[in-house]
């Protein structure tokens, strides 16, 4: 520890541009692991944020909400096999809503629910719908100029609805939702009942056990993460961030080793002569290590910094989610990333000969 803070101190300047660089790594990291995390989020916060464990869907549907279609008869048949508060149905449409004689169309999704069930979202702004024609929307459509008391028309029925209450985080799909009783549902919902059916899914809030022991017929389960993985892009979409992360932190990796690398030849003298007066190897590694997690912890902490208050002024449209908890992970592995690429330095500095580092000395 002595030596390591010592050498930080001697050498100001190089060890302030390493850490700058750190700096910047960690920050990027951060910033795009928030980024990623926003974008699933914001794809399908409607799913991961509510109360359902499993959903009843129709066969072959590839755990996509849309493509299921269920008739009453068979949402009936999944009810009574549960307690009343087990199960609810869910409607799904996406669709394109305006405001009434304005020409401006926001892209939304319907999410037609029990108001009493459990898939009723928990209200941020406003009041409950208590009237017919009344609604609950994602605190999103703000951003397209709605607010409490709005009212919008669906472009495909020309139905009017007012929005009586604001949630938060729930979108579908990258597109705000709007809660609708069934009465609102009906007016709404585009297809032939006859031959396609009037609901999307059954939403089931049970147990793993109790899922896996219902008779479904023709119909099938999914996991809440399964219906999740089945949004349209989804996975694609994370697939590409999380590669990105990961090339991230590969690249850091590199870039840190070839730095304490370099640093650490320009010293072969200076352990040579250490190792000569009886420094041992493991005190000159644990030297190196310290100035590696120290340089690390210091540009963490200015990295998080950096990353939180650029979000706390992002605009709202920005899909950014960093938590606490994920901010720590992150942070943990970028520590043993900068540690496990500064091992190739303790190779070189452990085969350094003392009389030959020496002799070159002088």
């Amino acid at each position: 520890m002595f030596l390591a803070l010592r050498e930080l101190k001697h050498a100001k300047l190089r060890y302030i541009l390493i850490g700058l660089i750190m700096v910047l790594i960690a920050w990027l990291v951060l910033f795009v692991t928030g980024l990623a995390n926003g974008l699933a989020n914001d794809n399908g916060a409607a799913i991961s944020s509510n109360k359902a464990t499993y959903y009843v869907l129709q066969k072959d549907s590839d755990n996509r909400l849309t493509r299921s279609n269920l008739t009453t008869s068979e949402t009936e048949s999944v009810a009574k096999q549960l307690k009343k508060s087990e199960s609810t149905n869910l409607g799904v449409q996406m669709g394109t809503i305006t405001e009434p004689n304005k020409d401006k169309k926001t892209d939304i999704t319907f999410f037609g629910i029990d108001k009493n069930g459990f898939m009723k979202p928990a209200i941020s702004e406003g009041t409950e719908p208590q009237k017919a024609k009344e609604v609950i929307a994602d605190i999103s459509l703000k951003e397209s100029g709605y607010k409490l008391g709005s009212k919008f028309k669906d472009s495909a029925t020309g139905e009017e609805l007012t929005i009586t209450a604001f949630t938060k985080n729930n979108t579908f799909s990258h597109s705000p939702v709007i809660f609708v009783g069934w009465d609102e549902w009906k007016l709404i919902h585009q297809t032939n009942q006859a031959a396609e059916g009037e609901y999307n899914a059954v939403a089931l809030n049970v147990s793993e056990s109790t899922a896996n022991n219902l008779s479904l017929g023709s119909l099938e389960l999914s996991s809440s993460k399964e219906v999740l993985q089945g949004i349209p892009g989804y996975s694609e979409e994370q697939g590409s961030l999380l590669m990105m992360i990961a090339f991230l932190f590969v690249i850091a990796a590199f870039v840190l080793a070839a730095f304490f690398y370099v640093i650490t030849i320009q010293k072969i003298n200076q352990f040579g002569i250490l190792k000569a007066v009886g420094a041992r190897t493991a005190y000159l590694a644990r030297s190196i290590v310290t100035q590696v997690v120290f340089l690390s912890i210091v540009s963490l902490l200015i990295g998080n910094g950096l990353t939180f208050g650029l979000a706390a002024i992002l605009p709202a449209s920005m899909p950014f989610t960093l938590s606490p908890v994920l901010a720590i992970g992150c942070s943990a592995l970028f520590l043993v990333v900068a540690v496990v690429g500064s091992m190739i330095s303790l190779y070189r500095v452990a085969k350094v000969d003392a009389l030959e580092a020496i002799g070159r000395a002088n």
